[in-house]
């Protein structure tokens, strides 16, 4: 189905004034943004407007009672010039899946995909040539009732920013597993990419990086036993050889960037386990010299190599980053993909311009 996309460019574009090579992550904000409302149980007024600030009732109800929820993905420019981006459908089908555990009305795919090729078309000039640069693309809904009521709300709007960035880690990271504070529980928001999930973690965050941490590596809430991920990404290792990740339960993110990465390694005949991973077993690798790769994979660092593990005290280093071999060839595919530079075998790109798909 084709949408009515009402479009207004902005008069003057901000383009000029900036630094391509010095590009903070998140800080920059392209031309334009999408916007759609939900009302009357419907989606309407379709419209990519210049990038604005957003007017807010005091009693806009996703302030008060968390109904938001958000998406992250990257729009990437081919060595031939083309601009596309990674499984865009797979974001379009979380999003709805979050959207669903909160209350929230689903955005129709067909809908999604037009408006992030229209948006996308329109501030073309803003994906960067760098090496490591991209597009972020930012997709999220909340609650806009003007009302004090704790319920399901009525009426929401649906938004999608950009923003051109480098890469979101610039070394590896440093985890500390947490045996303190929760992340998520059994039968909680923790596979919705809900945007008070992330609240929860900041300030537990803070404590880690006051500590020398970069992130924290969220462990069951029950046990404080077995691993879950890190901030926002998914977490793999390889032990003896054998590459595992968490098994999803509910309380993980179904990872995009973690899927294909298990399409991959099975290319290459190499079978990942997923399976719950136990802090012993983590430990245990790591000190008798078994624990050969350890990494994060999101849409925001694609894999990031993890360097040190602290764990109650006791910070532990892990094989130098120079060493490894499979993450750098998974990360290195990832990236020719992305970037047009080898086939795509499983049709995971989209090109913007080359019509819209669901």
């Amino acid at each position: 189905m084709k949408y009515d996309i009402k479009v207004t460019k902005t008069i003057q574009s901000r383009i000029s004034e900036v630094d391509f090579e010095n590009l903070p992550f998140g800080r920059v904000f392209s031309d334009h943004m999408f916007i759609a409302d939900y009302k009357g149980g419907e989606w309407v007024d379709f419209r990519i407007v210049p990038f604005e600030n957003i007017p807010t009732h005091p009693a806009t109800s996703a302030l008060h009672y968390g109904q938001s929820i958000f998406e992250g993905m990257k729009a990437y420019r081919s060595d031939v010039g083309d601009i596309q981006i990674f499984r865009p459908t797979k974001n379009a089908e979380r999003l709805n899946l979050s959207a669903a555990r909160m209350a929230m009305p689903e955005i129709p795919q067909d809908l999604f995909m037009q408006a992030l090729d229209t948006l996308i078309s329109i501030d073309q000039d803003w994906v960067p040539t760098s090496k490591g640069s991209s597009m972020y693309i930012r997709p999220f809904m909340f609650a806009t009732d003007e009302y004090i009521g704790i319920k399901a709300s009525d009426n929401y709007r649906f938004i999608i920013f950009t923003c051109p960035v480098q890469a979101y880690y610039s070394a590896p990271v440093k985890v500390l597993i947490s045996d303190r504070y929760v992340r998520a529980f059994p039968g909680g928001t923790g596979e919705a990419k809900a945007a008070g999930n992330y609240a929860a973690t900041l300030q537990p965050v803070q404590e880690a990086r006051a500590m020398g941490f970069d992130q924290i590596l969220w462990t069951d809430g029950i046990e404080f036993k077995y691993l879950q991920e890190i901030g926002t990404m998914n977490v793999f290792l390889q032990i003896g050889g054998q590459v595992i990740t968490p098994a999803l339960n509910g309380t993980i993110l179904n990872g995009i960037t973690r899927n294909s990465i298990l399409q991959l390694l099975a290319d290459k005949g190499i079978k990942a386990e997923e399976r719950n991973i136990t802090v012993e077993e983590l430990i245990e690798a790591a000190k008798v010299g078994m624990l050969e790769d350890a990494f994060g994979a999101g849409t925001a660092a694609t894999i990031s190599h993890i360097s040190h593990i602290g764990y109650k005290g006791e910070t532990i280093t892990l094989p130098a980053v120079e060493s490894r071999t499979l993450s750098h060839e998974i990360k290195q595919e990832l990236e020719d993909i992305k970037h047009d530079r080898i086939p795509d075998r499983h049709g995971w790109v989209y090109k913007i311009g080359a019509g819209v798909t669901a």
